[in-house]
């Protein structure tokens, strides 16, 4: 092997630590607020639903505009508009900072989503542009490990800088970690797009796929404010109001409009790529079996995942009385847990296959999660919660470090790129849908636990369990800390948080659930996609696309 040779073997790996840290300042972002949470509700004054959009705008947006970002980085070049996302990330997070209220937060989440758009396609896409054979498949486990191991490392960090700094710190830090980023993009990345692209950009797709995915997490995040049918209060829409007398409430109708979007989509981009025309989505992929199930698989994954780090903060602060940084390091264990696997990983994949490994994975969570929904109580240990966490951090780090690599697998040369950002939107989209989800699952268990436990504390008046159910649901249990320094207050403090355990038990086996969908998804995979980054390597240059 010649000098050159070794230089340009070393280059492609400072390349793919670059593009890690790029990816794990975007990852590390969409959980390091979990934790921080009950804080910010604190100090900004933030309800329940307002609550869920500080984590979910993040996903949703990111969501949006992933495929988009992802032809557009094909088109005018990956690491151009990487570095672009960066200077947009940070401006996001800066504001995000330093946000007095609710909706400076929600604009700065919203301006770092947009950021992340343009950072997360363009690891994958140039991966495929640079790295064959053995080389890719370690690249792609470690994108995979990246997103698990930093997604789950997030609330800890998020902890630390909550308790020993203030909660801005969550957002700031980002600026020495794109700084860095940007150094490392212009010194070791080189720019690469797709060497031929169909003509046309799919404005009409684009705005199809935003309006499904903004209208169905809304209403699943607004179901509770507005009326899942009966319309609890006036919404008002573009100069007009709904009023709370109708006979519906929006809620059903914003489904309903978000479903017929996304079949618009669907049905538009079959077209576009029928007349030759550039589309976001080729909807024939989704026929390659590994492809299809993969990321089915991903997305019930994403929602047990991001479900899970929505509801669990919550409970561990407000009921357990433990400090961010507390919270922070009981859940830090399922980052200890998907290192551990990322150790024992390779050794397995090499004994069953990626598809084995990544079913042993779903399993190992689906058990975990089960467990900590069976013994949780008011008063749990957190050493406990993390041994159940250790485990169900093992089987995220086996399942997400093979999932990458599995889904791409059968995907031919040309589209990879294409089916590396459908594959990071489906990603998202369950961050967006779990958290949603859980969220609202979480509200409606709330609203039905609290008068039930309420009820059993003797001589305690209607009006007071009325106004005290109420504001713990719409604090999201940060009621029950005020309750917990008012003395001779102790009944209604056990009747509180044992409500909030129930409800929070509910939304862990619904996180249970999704995993175990996952596990029914994995189980169609079909077990060569073991063998089939060679199908990416077909191709002369194995993905399609030319260096610039």
């Amino acid at each position: 092997m010649t000098e050159e040779q070794l230089d340009l073997g070393r280059k492609k790996w400072l390349t793919l630590g670059v593009l890690a840290l790029g990816l794990s300042m975007v990852v590390l972002d969409g959980t390091i607020v979990s934790v921080s949470l009950p804080v910010i509700i604190d100090q900004l004054s933030l309800n329940f639903t307002q609550a869920q959009w500080v984590t979910s705008i993040y996903a949703v947006v990111l969501a949006a505009l992933l495929i988009t970002s992802g032809r557009l980085g094909d088109r005018f070049g990956r690491r151009n508009l990487f570095a672009l996302g960066v200077l947009v990330f940070l401006a996001g997070s800066v504001l995000a900072a330093s946000a007095t209220g609710a909706w400076p937060l929600l604009w700065g989440r919203i301006v770092q989503g947009i950021g992340a758009a343009g950072v997360m396609p363009g690891t994958l896409a140039t991966m495929n542009a640079l790295f064959r054979g053995r080389d890719r498949v370690i690249a792609f486990a470690v994108w995979g490990s990246v997103i698990s191991g930093v997604a789950a490392i997030g609330p800890l960090l998020g902890g630390w800088l909550t308790t020993s700094y203030t909660w801005p710190w969550i957002f700031l830090v980002n600026i020495p970690l794109g700084v860095l980023v940007l150094i490392g993009l212009f010194l070791f990345v080189p720019e690469t797009r797709m060497g031929k692209a169909a003509p046309g950009l799919d404005v009409d797709g684009f705005l199809l796929s935003a309006a499904g995915f903004a209208l169905l997490v809304f209403a699943l995040i607004e179901g509770q404010t507005y009326g899942w049918w009966k319309p609890l209060r006036e919404f008002p829409i573009a100069g007009l109001r709904w009023s709370e007398n109708a006979w519906v409430s929006p809620i059903p109708v914003f489904l309903a409009l978000g479903v017929v979007a996304l079949v618009l989509f669907i049905r538009w981009e079959t077209h576009r790529n029928l007349i030759g025309r550039s589309a976001l989505l080729d909807p024939k992929l989704f026929r390659i079996p590994s492809f299809r199930w993969g990321n089915i698989t991903a997305f019930a994954v994403a929602l047990g995942e991001f479900g899970l780090l929505f509801v669990l903060p919550l409970f561990m602060v407000n009921v357990l009385g433990l400090s961010t940084l507390g919270a922070g390091y009981v859940l830090a264990a399922m980052a200890l847990g998907a290192f551990c696997a990322a150790g024992i990983a390779e050794g397995i994949v090499r004994g069953i296959g990626p598809v084995r490994v990544v079913q042993i994975g779903l399993a190992l969570e689906a058990i975990a999660i089960a467990l900590v929904a069976l013994f949780v109580t008011p008063h749990i240990s957190g050493w406990w919660l993390a041994v159940l966490l250790i485990v169900y951090g093992i089987g995220l780090g086996l399942a997400s470090a093979q999932l990458t690599g599995t889904v791409l697998a059968d995907v031919p040369p040309a589209n990879s790129g294409q089916g590396s950002a459908i594959q990071s939107t489906v990603r998202q989209v369950g961050s967006a849908f779990g958290i949603a989800l859980v969220g609202a699952l979480l509200s409606v268990a709330l609203g039905h636990d609290l008068p039930r436990r309420l009820d059993e504390v003797k001589d305690l008046p209607a009006g007071a369990a009325d106004t005290l159910a109420t504001a713990t649901r719409e604090s999201a249990g940060g009621a029950i800390s005020g309750v917990r320094d008012h003395e001779g207050a102790a009944a209604v403090l056990d009747a509180l948080c044992r409500a909030f355990t129930d409800a929070t038990r509910t939304t862990l086996l619904a996180a249970a659930l999704f995993l175990l969908a996952g596990l029914a998804a994995a189980t169609r995979i079909p077990s060569r996609a073991a063998d089939a980054p060679t199908a990416v390597d077909a191709a002369d240059g194995g993905s399609g696309v030319d260096q610039a």
